[in-house]
């Protein structure tokens, strides 16, 4: 047989160190862009049809949240359309899955992953609406535009609401969640989008590291930032993506913002909230309560029994996006979780969490934001 593994392609991650024997094929998953972080990987097998293949990723050990390898399972997928989930063990810091491939090419991921092109496509398409314009509002480190998207017509006096995603590249449910919303925000004859539109303008951001989505980064952008960690005082050398955007900010005003990841130790979605910001107060507590109720209320896939510890009162890290945002602005922002493994509160066997699932939890925030929008 003439087995191949490549990764040379949009997002793809990892090194063959022996591919010899089907059996015993080894992996490593490579470090991301001028850092250390690894977690992220997306391959292709070639010339496997019908051959029994044990694949270990053999330092998956020293992942960035080893946590993360527990109960989880890889995605595959033979038209990188469909993506379903396959055997997979973790234990003694190796991460091992099993496939027997039906046909001659088959891709192996961390989580089904969302391309670049895929990315000009979403936001070219949303442009051809005369609701929506687009416009770059910046460049990247290797030269690509944050890409900005302005839905409705800019009447000031409305509310001016924000979603941002994917500033940690491997995080590409994110822009599955960020297709839904603004193919539902678009939809003329979806009444909910049209009665929010009337109160409120939408900015939204898809993709916040191009760059990092392209070289295969699970958290880092192209020099090796985290820019999840660059709100307090961005720069054009280091994070030129946070850096133009929050200037977009400033000169839109804010109402709201949501920031959407993924988490890989958590299989649940879930709200990280800035309870911990310095203006946190009684209003912003009212609004906390009342976005995850509403969240809740319209779509069984978000819950607040898991997540992660809220801030004691002023002590958020205010370089983180949602923190900083919140307090510049004394606004409502929060951070949206999505999970790596499974909704455990509604499991599928067969696709885990998937690109389908983000897609409706992102079309189901409009819902959230036109009962929202009356209490801002």
């Amino acid at each position: 047989m003439n087995l191949h593994i490549s990764s040379a392609f949009d997002a793809g991650n990892i090194e063959v160190v022996n591919a010899e024997n089907p059996s015993d094929i080894q992996l490593k998953i490579e470090k991301d862009t001028n850092s250390d972080f690894l977690q992220w990987f997306y391959f292709r097998v070639q010339g496997a049809k019908d051959t029994a293949c044990t694949m270990r990723i053999v330092n998956a050990g020293d992942a960035a949240y080893p946590e993360g390898w527990d109960n989880y399972q890889a995605r595959a997928s033979y038209d990188r359309l469909t993506w379903f989930t396959i055997p997979t063990n973790y234990e003694d810091g190796v991460l091992k899955f099993e496939i027997t491939p039906e046909f001659d090419s088959l891709y192996i991921a961390y989580f089904a992953p969302f391309s670049y092109e895929q990315h000009l496509d979403l936001v070219d398409s949303a442009n051809l609406s005369p609701l929506c314009s687009l416009e770059a509002i910046g460049k990247t480190l290797q030269g690509r535009p944050v890409d900005f998207l302005r839905i409705g017509d800019d009447d000031p006096d409305k509310k001016k609401l924000w979603v941002i995603a994917r500033q940690h590249p491997g995080e590409s449910m994110a822009e599955y969640f960020m297709s839904g919303l603004i193919d539902r925000l678009l939809d003329d004859e979806d009444p909910v989008s049209i009665a929010l539109l009337e109160k409120a303008n939408l900015f939204m951001v898809p993709n916040m590291n191009p760059d990092g989505s392209i070289l295969g980064n699970l958290r880092v952008n192209a020099k090796g930032i985290n820019l999840n960690r660059e709100w307090g005082n961005p720069s054009i050398e280091n994070s030129p993506e946070v850096y133009y955007v929050k200037k977009k900010m400033q000169e839109t005003g804010m109402d709201f913002m949501l920031d959407v990841h993924g988490d890989e130790g958590l299989p649940y979605n879930f709200i990280s909230g800035i309870e911990g910001i310095p203006s946190f107060d009684d209003r912003l507590k009212h609004l906390t309560d009342f976005f995850m109720e509403t969240w809740k209320s319209v779509n069984p896939d978000m819950q607040d029994v898991h997540g992660y510890p809220k801030n004691e009162p002023g002590k958020a890290n205010l370089n983180i996006c949602s923190k900083a945002i919140g307090e510049e602005f004394k606004c409502l922002s929060q951070t949206l979780e999505m999970p790596f493994k499974q909704n455990d509160n509604i499991p599928d066997a067969v696709f885990g969490w998937s690109p389908e699932r983000s897609i409706k939890l992102g079309a189901s925030l409009v819902s959230v934001l036109n009962r929202l929008v009356e209490e801002l």
